[in-house]
């Protein structure tokens, strides 16, 4: 099988690799699609994952495909099924674990992160971390569930009600389910902020009321109720705060990197009583992502920008920065 293989810190080559074997509560799946996520960027540029990572590794956590082996105790799943992959795999043991915060567990493993992923024609996968998808579903919205999840578990940090304003902060593929989300909790009114103009037309036909430049939300005195925080950079960061009105609720969703720091005026904090929370994967909300997106209330299709090959993964990688891209997916045959 051919696989992109990560050897070290900006070093991606495609190499011929062994088709895996499943151990017995392993099913391997032919990988169908694969989307780039901004964590892969993260891990190519040197950066931690959600957990951390050891050259060599086939990235990819955002996954589907087709079921073709599965291990002798594996019984939920047959050759020809088609699935999406959650790449968490918690340990059972820990503190969190054992207090139902999976997602925060001390020994964490995840596919296309500490075990090679679906950058790759064919992955070895817990079945447990397996969903059937149906025949109407593509690979790549398959694929995409991962990503929805963990809007959802966001979602579950935040107490959103119908009529509730919302500024979502980033007009990318995060913010534009964030977007989609919010309607579906019947939030109202939303307002999408996003400096690249050509993304404003996208974010109004999912439902945007407005879509806006950071420089023009700077003139909005009312502020927000709901401020969802999906860039990761200091300034993005600092306006989600600024924009949040007297008991509002902010949630930093983008990753930033590591040694990024903001100013945050703890007078505002107080006066206002605001709360301010992150969210971290997805725990257990891959059930419901389905469900969403094969009922229609999610959209995945339009939100997918840039279709590649596994072979010209190397300067996809090396040049994604420049590449403009909402979101990425590698296609298989």
């Amino acid at each position: 099988m051919k696989a992109a293989v990560l050897t070290n810190k900006l070093e991606l080559e495609v190499k011929e690799l062994s088709i895996p074997s499943p151990l017995e509560d392993e099913i391997i799946v032919k990988v169908k699609a694969c989307g780039i996520c901004g964590t892969d960027q993260h891990i190519y540029h040197g950066q931690p994952g959600s957990a951390a990572v050891e050259y060599p590794i086939v990235l990819g956590h955002e996954l589907a495909g087709e079921v073709v082996e599965v291990g002798e105790r594996v019984t939920k799943f047959k050759r020809g099924d088609r699935v999406s992959i959650d790449p968490n795999i918690y340990c059972g043991e820990c503190m969190y674990c054992q207090r139902n915060r999976q997602h925060l567990c001390e020994n964490l493993q995840a596919v296309g992160v500490t075990r090679d992923g679906g950058m790759g024609e064919y992955c070895a996968v817990p079945s447990a971390n397996c969903y059937p998808i149906s025949d109407e579903m593509s690979f790549e919205e398959g694929a995409m569930i991962e990503p929805l999840g963990c809007v959802l578990h966001g979602f579950s940090q935040i107490n959103i009600q119908p009529g509730t304003s919302v500024l979502v902060v980033g007009g990318g593929y995060i913010g534009l389910m964030m977007l989609q989300m919010a309607k579906v909790y019947g939030a109202f009114p939303i307002i999408v902020s996003e400096p690249d103009q050509t993304k404003h037309k996208l974010a109004l036909q999912l439902g945007a009321d407005e879509a806006v430049t950071p420089e023009q939300l700077d003139q909005n005195t009312e502020g927000f109720e709901i401020v969802i925080e999906c860039v990761g950079r200091k300034e993005s960061m600092e306006q989600a705060v600024k924009m949040a009105k007297k008991g509002g609720e902010i949630l930093l969703f983008g990753v930033s990197a590591p040694d990024t720091k903001m100013e945050i005026h703890p007078f505002d904090i107080f006066s206002k009583e605001l709360s301010i929370k992150g969210s971290f994967i997805n725990p257990y909300t891959h059930e419901q992502a389905i469900a969403l997106v094969e009922k229609g209330k999610i959209q995945i299709k339009p939100l997918l920008s840039h279709y590649f090959k596994l072979e010209e993964l190397p300067s996809v990688m090396r040049d994604y920065r420049q590449k403009n891209v909402i979101k990425g997916i590698i296609q298989y045959s």
